[in-house]
C-alpha cells in the first residue's frame, strides 16, 4: 500500500514562494506517475500538475503554467510542487497524487489510486 505524506503548506504574501514536498512510501515510486491537486474551500477538487513516471512528461493547468514546476527525486521516493508568483487564488489544500498502473501524465484525478492527507497554503494580498 502506498502512503504519501505532503509538507512545506503555510501561509505566505502575494508574490512569494512555498516548496511542498510529498513523500512515499510503499510500492515501486519509480513507476508511478505522480500529481498534485487542490481544493479551496466551496470548490471541488482541482488538478494542478503531474508528472510521469521518467520525470520527462509534465502536464499543468493553465492557470499555473509559468509559476508552479513540479518534479521528482527517485532516490528519495519525494515529489516537489516549486510554487512562485503566488497569488490569493492559490489559496487550497494541496494534495498529493500517486498512479501505480498508467506512469503517465493525467489531469484526472480518476487516474490516480492513493493520495495524502493535504497541506494547506494561504496565500494574503
Amino acid at each position: 500500500q502506498v502512503q504519501l505524506t505532503e509538507s512545506g503548506g503555510g501561509l505566505v504574501q502575494a508574490g512569494g514562494s512555498l516548496r511542498l514536498s510529498c513523500a512515499a512510501s510503499g510500492g515501486t515510486f519509480s513507476r508511478f506517475a505522480l500529481a498534485w491537486f487542490r481544493q479551496s474551500p466551496g470548490k471541488e477538487r482541482e488538478f494542478v500538475a503531474s508528472i510521469s513516471w521518467s520525470g520527462n512528461s509534465t502536464l499543468y493547468t493553465d492557470s499555473v503554467k509559468g509559476r508552479f514546476t513540479i518534479a521528482r527525486d527517485n532516490a528519495k521516493s519525494t515529489v516537489y510542487l516549486q510554487m512562485n508568483s503566488l497569488e490569493p487564488e492559490d489559496t487550497a489544500v494541496y494534495y498529493c497524487a500517486a498512479d501505480q498502473f498508467w506512469g503517465v501524465v493525467s489531469s484526472s484525478a480518476l487516474r490516480f489510486d492513493s493520495w495524502g492527507q493535504g497541506t494547506q497554503v494561504s496565500v494574503t494580498s
